[in-house]
């Protein structure tokens, strides 16, 4: 291929893709904008961001920033149903200038807030510490309340897949978001709710026994994910695992039985809690549930209870069995390895075949 031909390839691919980002970029004051949280125009709690809160004094030294028009990195919203703006980058910002502007407990109450920002710490503009926005003369609260904060806003005409991938992008620092966290805000609605509410159940919170930093961080809510994109839709599944329960997330959005999905989730879910006897779900000399190997035995026990077969005779020793753990082990994520796994996760559940 030329250099000339590779090129256009290029710039037909970088609109192509550039096709699927719509964004606009406003200018708003800082009284605006905590308007706009307290009359829920712009959705300043998103659950994705609940790992991480700033102290009071880098509230304080933010305040400061905004006081002396030193650079402030833009905010990030997204368009969602109802033109509700969602904060993506931005919220520890947002949610300082509605602590700092919260004139009383209970405006910082619901925040999260015990009471209004106290300033303290600040270096250059010293006078300032020691007080609350409430506090400051007349003249200086309605200067800082007219300062301007850019927002640029992600328009719901852009594409799902980009939305996911501004999300990952933009929290990929200290936050460390997890792929279903992300999803969780770009794919808000009825299917992620009801996802969410079967993630709580205790049955699958005893099966599914994790590590203390896996504990909060949507690691279950994305098994539940996988059990229905892998029941109803695996004949997708390329190896792609992100994408593909991205893109079912969309398809569920659009059609989906949600009180037969549920009738066979709780069946699933109680089959395979009567196997383990009530115990997490684990192998020999392993602390935490082998998930790779857990979805695939809750996905056959729901492909078994849709078929109208029995769960029954299950061996002691099945989780150790050599063909389940090799379908289920790294670098299994291949159409033909879920396939295999999933095939002998029903043979063993049924007891049709001797453990190997």
């Amino acid at each position: 291929m030329s250099a000339r031909a590779s090129l256009e390839d290029l710039e037909e691919q970088l609109r192509g893709e550039r096709g699927k980002v719509d964004v606009a970029v406003h200018n708003f004051s800082v009284r605006e904008l905590v308007r706009m949280i307290s009359d829920e125009e712009l959705n300043a709690a998103p659950n994705y961001q609940r790992k991480f809160r700033w102290e009071e004094a880098d509230e304080s030294l933010f305040i400061e920033s905004v006081f002396l028009g030193l650079p402030v990195p833009p905010l990030f919203v997204a368009t969602n149903v109802g033109f509700q703006w969602e904060v993506v980058d931005g919220l520890q910002r947002l949610s300082t200038l509605a602590h700092f502007l919260a004139s009383d407990n209970e405006e910082a109450q619901l925040i999260g807030r015990p009471k209004p920002l106290r300033l303290s710490g600040l270096e250059k503009l010293t006078e300032l510490n020691g007080t609350t926005f409430s506090e400051l003369p007349r003249n200086l609260q309605v200067y800082f309340g007219r300062q301007p904060l850019q927002v640029i806003s992600l328009t719901d005409k852009s594409d799902r897949q980009v939305r996911f991938d501004v999300f990952e992008r933009l929290n990929r620092g200290g936050i460390q978001l997890t792929a279903q966290e992300v999803r969780a805000c770009v794919y808000m609605g009825e299917f992620n709710d009801f996802i969410e509410e079967l993630s709580e159940d205790p049955r699958l919170k005893s099966l599914v026994k994790l590590q203390r930093s896996h504990q909060n961080d949507g690691t279950r809510a994305e098994q539940v994910l996988k059990f229905f994109a892998y029941k109803n839709n695996g004949g997708a599944f390329d190896g792609k695992v992100e994408r593909f329960l991205n893109s079912y997330m969309g398809i569920a959005e659009e059609s989906f039985d949600y009180r037969r999905e549920r009738q066979v989730f709780n069946q699933a879910l109680e089959t395979l809690y009567q196997v383990c006897g009530g115990k997490p779900l684990l192998r020999r000399q392993t602390k935490v549930t082998p998930l790779v190997q857990f979805e695939a035995c809750l996905v056959a026990s729901g492909q078994l209870a849709t078929e109208g077969i029995a769960v029954r005779h299950v061996s002691p020793d099945w989780l150790e069995d050599q063909e389940l753990r090799i379908s289920s082990s790294g670098g299994s994520n291949t159409k033909a390895m879920l396939r295999r796994r999933l095939k002998r996760a029903k043979e063993l559940l049924r007891g049709d075949r001797m453990i190997y």
